[in-house]
């Protein structure tokens, strides 16, 4: 049977990996900080005291972490987890990171005979614990092939884009959509508050029409409610949307709506928001506009 590691039991990470126990896989895990490892040790995990021993005993390993620093860490640093790679181990990111990251990780691992497929998520903290994440992946075929009913514990939209860095391509593009429509969904309910006219109303209104979305739907909601409980950070966001505009500064392209989105969450996590909810942007917003919440 396939051995399953985990690195990285975040906000995303841990009810992704408690999913594949309830599917019936026996995982061992590593996180750097050991409690966050107990729900899954109740749920009949491992626990490795490095990334190095996860890949010690694990045929497929997930990771999930922050950035590409991070990510370089768990693979290449100290203990990392590229030292106990055996020949034939798929290592899937399922973090956002760069492109270009991911190509140069997929190259340095496959020195060691092992396989790179990122693919990472949409879906937030609901998704993940529901199962029902959106999936991007990126890399060989019969390598996607071999961890999809893996994927499959974990979300329902499952795509294989293309080769490695297709799956980190599509987050960026679906952050940049995001964002968009995160702003959009602002502007409106300020504009209809501004107006004196009920902006729940409105929201109710919208959703019946061409305007719908789940942005609408759902952060337009929160919105309403003030209520920035984090599904996915600010911070997080604004991190994403430096990859994007990274990129289209390397492939010298305009990307306006991105770029704008990325400066009010700068703002945003400029005051101290980092750790609310992205939906939080509409605060940032009405002080732009004169009125304090």
């Amino acid at each position: 049977m396939t051995s399953i590691g985990f690195i990285g039991l975040g906000t995303m990470g841990l009810p992704m990996a408690l999913n594949l126990c309830k599917a019936g896989y026996t995982l061992t895990v590593f996180a750097r900080d050991f409690a966050r490892a107990e729900p899954l040790i109740r749920a009949g995990a491992h626990a490795a005291m490095s990334p190095g021993g996860v890949a010690e005993v694990a045929d497929i390993i997930f990771i999930n972490v922050s950035d590409d620093a991070a990510l370089e860490a768990v693979l290449f640093g100290s203990g990392g987890a590229a030292e106990g790679l055996g020949q034939d181990a798929i290592v899937v990111d399922m973090g956002t990171t760069s492109p270009a990251t991911t190509r140069d990780y997929s190259v340095r691992l496959a020195r060691q005979g092992a396989v790179l497929v990122d693919a990472p998520v949409s879906g937030g903290e609901a998704g993940a614990k529901a199962g029902t994440l959106s999936i991007m992946a990126g890399g060989p075929e019969p390598a996607f092939r071999r961890v999809l009913p893996l994927f499959q514990c974990m979300g329902q939209n499952i795509v294989h884009v293309g080769e490695t860095g297709a799956g980190q391509v599509a987050k960026a593009c679906n952050q940049i959509a995001v964002s968009a429509t995160l702003l959009g969904v602002a502007e409106a309910l300020d504009f209809a508050a501004r107006q004196g006219v009920d902006a729940g109303k409105v929201r109710q209104a919208l959703l019946g029409g061409s305007a719908y979305s789940r942005i609408l739907e759902f952060h337009g909601q929160r919105m309403l409610d003030r209520n920035f409980v984090p599904g996915f950070k600010a911070r997080l966001h604004q991190k994403d949307l430096g990859i994007v505009l990274g990129e289209a500064y390397r492939l010298g392209i305009a990307l306006p709506g991105a770029a704008l989105a990325a400066q009010l969450m700068n703002a945003l996590v400029g005051i101290g928001d980092g750790d609310k909810d992205s939906s939080a942007l509409i605060e940032v917003l009405e002080r732009f506009n004169g009125m304090d919440q």
